[in-house]
């Protein structure tokens, strides 16, 4: 199915607007605010749900960051809810087990999760709600069940060798070893069991009680080196403002590093100093100068970021302007670069997903969360329900003096960020999308449609996209540079961007689809939010 024009009106609110990939998400996110919630409590409802009813790409065992704006108070803050890899991971004890790369799925595949640990932040900072009522439509969804989306389910299929290593997983994930099928009713009974045990104990029970000592417990039998202390010890990290930059005349915040959200500052920056509304959306030009963008600033982000609590990198200046003036001097306007260096390629199969929520009062949030590729690691953690990360295996490095090498309590750069434009004091976009490597560059392609072209917001997701490929993914074989256009996008385009020296490549079908967007503008002159949710997905724009 190619993605061409306007696919479906925007939703129009003005006391609450919630878009997420998984409509009953955006329910259980909308009920909460009818019962008096705020953008906040309204959040860890829809982060909850969503970690039943697409659980393929995040759970109570995967991480979150998230940019927040808290109207009463005027501040624009940050959560980094990764966590670290456990005390036994050393680049010896993999290697002693025959690794000369981090393993991908399975046990020594996880860090510890900071999911739970952010929800109880963002409870305890800014919620107004119960934390058991906002879990409550989650619970619900996983005991008594509920249908697979469209998009979700032939995850399971394809997933299906992975969801049967391990006996907890083919128990909870599969019908006796056979996959579920789009619209299939799936009851997540110990998930359910879990999160009651969140609602009533919080973070206290995930980090520290009995629900910690069963995840540990397993993760230790199953060979990963993990202790009671590695979850103990996990914290949330909050901090304000996030970094920023200036695109068009409006500040754009992102989320601080392990998150690569510098990178889609770097881009824009970089960006900045073309003219690229007189060129037109997806035109030669455009595409080209912002494909060499792109480039750029992943080379800083791979050859520079690591975790800054162990790795010192100039950040600041990484994403200044000063840096991407020198920087954009590189790029030829009519050619690629014929040096570029090669780079990791990104892992294509990434999966994460993405929500936004705003409300009356002019609280917004901006969150994403991951179990980083499809199904994480494939281990669930005894009879708990809960599916435990890759993180570890998708981000970390085997190599002596690479930024991200493993070690104990390190967390590794991720690729999960999220955004917030602002217009003067009051957020006016709100969004992101899931998809590995290309997360920031359909972040830089729906901010360009919106502040370059004037794209109203459901024209901006729907454009066609491209994505430029390698990205950052160090557990891959260095490859050559790809443009790989979407199903829908201009042919004309791709021709000429092969003219121009890019390697193009056609994906086919909605596999070639890049990312799933979830937005929400502020008219803040009329007091309206409009929300648009991603025609390549099967996400909702619910309004209030």
């Amino acid at each position: 199915m190619a993605v061409q024009g306007v696919t479906r009106s925007p939703a129009l609110g003005q006391k609450g607007m919630v878009c997420s990939a998984s409509p009953l998400a955006a329910s259980a996110g909308i009920n909460i605010l009818l019962q008096g919630g705020n953008a906040f409590d309204a959040a860890i409802a829809v982060a909850a749900a969503e970690t039943v009813t697409i659980p393929t790409s995040c759970g109570l065992g995967g991480d979150t960051f998230a940019i927040l704006y808290h109207a009463d108070s005027g501040r624009v803050i940050g959560l980094n809810g990764s966590g670290g890899a456990p005390s036994g991971a050393t680049p010896d004890l993999f290697r002693s087990q025959g690794h000369s790369k981090m393993p991908l799925r399975g046990p020594l595949s996880i860090t510890v999760p900071g999911e739970v640990a952010a929800w109880e932040t963002l409870h305890q900072g800014y919620c107004t709600l119960p934390m058991g009522q906002l879990l409550s439509p989650a619970i619900g969804y996983a005991r008594d069940g509920h249908p697979l989306l469209p998009s979700c389910a032939p995850s399971f299929g394809a997933s299906l060798d992975l969801l049967t290593r391990h006996s907890s997983t083919r128990s909870a994930m599969t019908r006796g070893g056979e996959p579920y099928g789009p619209g299939d009713v799936i009851v997540l009974g110990d998930m359910a069991r879990s999160l009651e045990r969140v609602a009533q104990g919080g973070a206290q029970e995930f980090y520290r009680g009995s629900l910690a000592s069963e995840i540990v417990a397993a993760l230790q039998e199953a060979g990963a080196p993990f202790t009671l202390e590695d979850f103990a010890g996990h914290q949330t990290e909050v901090y304000e403002p996030p970094i920023s930059t200036t695109y068009r005349g409006h500040a754009v915040y992102q989320t601080r590093p392990p998150s690569q959200g510098l990178v889609h500052l770097s881009m824009l920056n970089l960006m900045s100093g073309y003219d690229l509304a007189s060129l037109g959306p997806n035109s030669p030009q455009a595409v080209h100068l912002m494909v060499e963008s792109k480039k750029l600033a992943f080379e800083d982000r791979n050859q520079h970021a690591g975790d800054p609590r162990f790795v010192d990198w100039p950040l600041d200046m990484l994403v200044s302007m000063e840096h991407a003036d020198l920087r954009r001097g590189l790029i030829d306007p009519l050619r690629v670069r014929e040096d570029a260096p090669a780079m990791v390629p990104a892992e294509r199969s990434g999966d994460t997903t993405y929500f936004c929520v705003a409300d009356g009062d002019g609280n917004a949030i901006s969150f994403i969360h991951s179990l980083s590729n499809r199904f994480g690691s494939g281990f669930i953690a005894g009879s708990t329900g809960i599916l435990l990360n890759n993180r570890g295996g998708r981000g970390f490095s085997l190599e002596e003096g690479h930024p991200n090498l493993v070690g104990p309590g390190r967390r590794t750069m991720h690729t999960l960020n999220c955004y917030m434009v602002f217009d003067g004091a009051q957020p006016l976009v709100i969004g992101g999308t899931p998809g590995g490597d290309f997360q920031v560059q359909v972040n830089a392609q729906i901010v360009s449609n919106i502040l370059d072209h004037g794209m109203p917001p459901q024209e901006a997701v729907d454009a066609p996209r491209w994505a430029s490929y390698p990205g950052s993914d160090p557990a891959t074989i260095e490859a050559p540079l790809e443009f790989c256009p979407e199903p829908g996008f201009p042919e004309e385009t791709s021709q000429a961007l092969e003219r121009m020296g890019h390697s193009v490549v056609y994906p086919s079908g909605r596999g070639g689809m890049l990312g799933k967007v979830q937005l929400i503008v502020r008219d803040n002159s009329r007091g309206v939010l409009i929300g648009a949710s991603d025609p390549r997905g099967d996400g909702h724009a619910a309004a209030l």
